[in-house]
């Protein structure tokens, strides 16, 4: 072959400009990792906060201008350029640019509480990941006060991946940005100050199965590629539309549906929805609080765009019949997910495994516009993605500040069994008054973001008559009211387990005539020869003895003090959580005249 018979090889052309919202996320992520290696060790950690904070806000604003800037051009103004700045590889349209606004605003969120070491002056992140944990090397590394301020890099690499994640123009780029965001993630779930063996399995499991599921989006993209012979995200509807026009789609067919099947089921995975949500609640638990709130929110923003991307542009875009055979596929995957979600989350007693299921089952809430894709479904997912992360990165910080202590006064950890938290009003009354908010916003009870999000999720089912799926949305939100009333009453109505303790103390009562509740557990011990078995059940089965109330009650259970970040954050995704409950009007307006 002569180099005359070679193509010619066209550079693309990169609009640097509209790429600034990435390039200031990963260059604050490289510099982040050049700080690693040269800064004096008193200096990283200030540093790596400045970094963290400075790229998310100004990543913000960026995004901001160019959203604003595409909206002000009329359809004969805007150029390749301005919507596609790096050829098919990223697109700047009204969808990723929501996306990256509400992401973006949820990472500072979970990054200001990340930053947070609390009154308790404990890091929440292991002094050395990589140590054995319960070693000696691990144990040095604590006295010492080593701090792991790599997690502010690897967490920049992970938004920046989330970024580019929903705006993808391809294939390649999608499963790229999937990767760059995933892998960060496995490390930094292993990284737990405490629980050091859940944390490390809980990654193990992650990685597992995220490579499992990452491998059939790859296939998936691979079939997707046999169909079309091109990694653009807008080939399928052309390439169907062909067929369909030309009596040859059902020759290959299988391609098409196989190949978004796969790529359906990846997506799936990492927004944990049933039956591909196994991982999420061992996950949740073993990984550091603050970084399961940011993954409990921002992962399903950065999963929700693209999943709505390809709704859009390869199924919906295509024909009503391949609408119409792939939306009673994600209407089932709903309604399973929120079913799953709401009756696993009554058997909890571990806060988080609670939080997590809960997560799982508004997944499936979030499903619900898009079973549709209605007039009205790009504004209702958007709100609902905004108003749950706001509620989702509260209730996890408000669990990091609920921590237990030992006899000698130590803080360790969080207060993981729910019967921990009983009392919690007594010990912090905003702390409770705050998750008792975000609770009421998770069962959607009206004057709440909530109850707004899910209004706004349903209206697209009923138009379009998918009376099944909102009926069994219904049901799964009664099912998980339940859950929700549960720990508030714990919090306001139960008293603390210490003050329990002195009162059944205090109390000695006739083994014949008193009330099983207030008999000590040891004297109970000693009558069980004198009292038959249906009366030793009801003594050992009172109100203040269940699964769900008692916890190990020889550790006590404080509320820390934030050092301000983590408060605020509360305080504030409160107030927005009642504010959008009230007058979501505003919002809404916003998020429609932008999608």
């Amino acid at each position: 072959m002569f180099a005359a018979d070679l193509p010619i090889f066209q550079a693309p052309v990169l609009n640097w400009f509209a790429l600034t919202p990435y390039l200031i996320v990963f260059g604050a992520a490289v510099i982040g990792v050049l700080v690693e290696a040269f800064a004096p060790a008193r200096s990283r950690r200030p540093v790596q906060i400045a970094l963290l904070l400075a790229a998310q806000i100004a990543a913000l604003i960026m995004v901001v201008w160019h959203a604003a800037r595409l909206q002000s051009l009329t359809s004969q103004q805007i150029e390749r350029a301005d919507v596609f700045p790096a050829g098919t590889a990223l697109a700047i349209d009204p969808l990723s640019s929501v996306i990256q606004v509400i992401l973006l605003v949820a990472s500072i969120f979970a990054s200001l509480v990340m930053i947070d070491r609390t009154t308790a002056h404990q890091d929440p992140f292991a002094p050395s990941a990589a140590a054995i944990p319960g070693s000696r090397y691990e144990e040095d590394a604590r006295s010492q006060g080593i701090e792991q301020t790599e997690v502010f890099p690897l967490l920049l690499f992970t938004i920046g991946g989330m970024l580019v994640f929903p705006a993808a123009g391809d294939w390649v780029t999608m499963f790229v940005a999937l990767e760059v965001f995933s892998l960060p993630l496995y490390a930094l779930t292993a990284m737990a100050r405490r629980r050091r063996l859940l944390s490390q399995e809980a990654s193990f499991k992650y990685f597992t199965l995220g490579a499992f599921s990452s491998a059939l989006f790859l296939f998936g993209i691979a079939l997707m590629y046999g169909f079309t012979q091109s990694i653009d995200l807008l080939a399928p509807s052309a390439v169907v539309q062909q067929g369909v026009a030309s009596g040859t789609f059902s020759d290959n067919s299988v391609l098409y549906f196989a190949g978004i099947a796969l790529i359906l089921v990846g997506i799936f995975f990492k927004i944990g929805a049933a039956p591909f949500h196994a991982w999420t609640p061992d996950v949740y638990q073993g990984a550091p609080t603050p970084i399961t709130g940011f993954m409990a929110a921002c992962t399903k923003i950065a999963a929700f765009g693209v999943l709505t991307r390809i709704l859009i542009f390869c199924v919906n875009a295509t024909t009503e019949q391949v609408f119409n055979v792939i939306a009673p596929v994600v209407a089932g995957v709903a309604i399973a997910t929120m079913l799953v979600g709401a009756i696993m989350a009554i058997t909890q007693t571990n806060m988080v495994r609670m939080l997590a299921y809960s997560s799982i089952g508004h997944a499936g809430f979030l499903l619900i516009p898009l079973t549709s894709l209605g007039p009205h479904s790009l504004r209702a997912l958007a709100f609902y993605l905004l108003t749950y992360s706001f509620a989702t990165i509260g209730a996890f910080a408000v669990v990091m500040l609920v921590r237990e202590r030992t006899a000698s006064g130590e803080v360790t950890g969080e207060a993981s069994h729910i019967g921990q938290w009983a009392g919690l009003a007594r010990r912090s009354p905003l702390l409770a008054g705050s998750m008792t908010i975000f609770l009421l916003s998770f069962a959607g009870v009206p004057l709440t973001a909530g109850f707004i999000a899910k209004f706004q999720a349903f209206a697209p089912a009923v138009y379009e008559q998918a009376w099944p799926v909102v009926i069994v949305a219904i049901l799964a939100s009664a099912i998980s009211l339940f859950v929700y009333i549960r720990l508030i009453v714990l919090m306001f109505f139960v008293a603390p387990a210490e003050e329990r303790d002195q009162h059944s103390d205090a109390t000695v009562p006739s083994p014949n005539n008193a009330d099983p509740a207030e008999v000590p557990d040891a004297q109970l011990a000693s009558n069980d020869t004198h009292t038959s078995p249906g009366a030793r059940d009801a003594q050992r089965l009172s109100p203040a003895k269940t699964a769900v109330i008692d916890a190990d009650e020889s550790v006590g259970v404080t509320a820390v003090q934030s050092t301000g970040p983590a408060f605020a954050v509360i305080l504030v995704s409160a107030a927005l959580t009642v504010i959008l409950g009230i007058i979501p009007g505003p919002v809404l307006d916003l998020i429609a005249s932008l999608v």
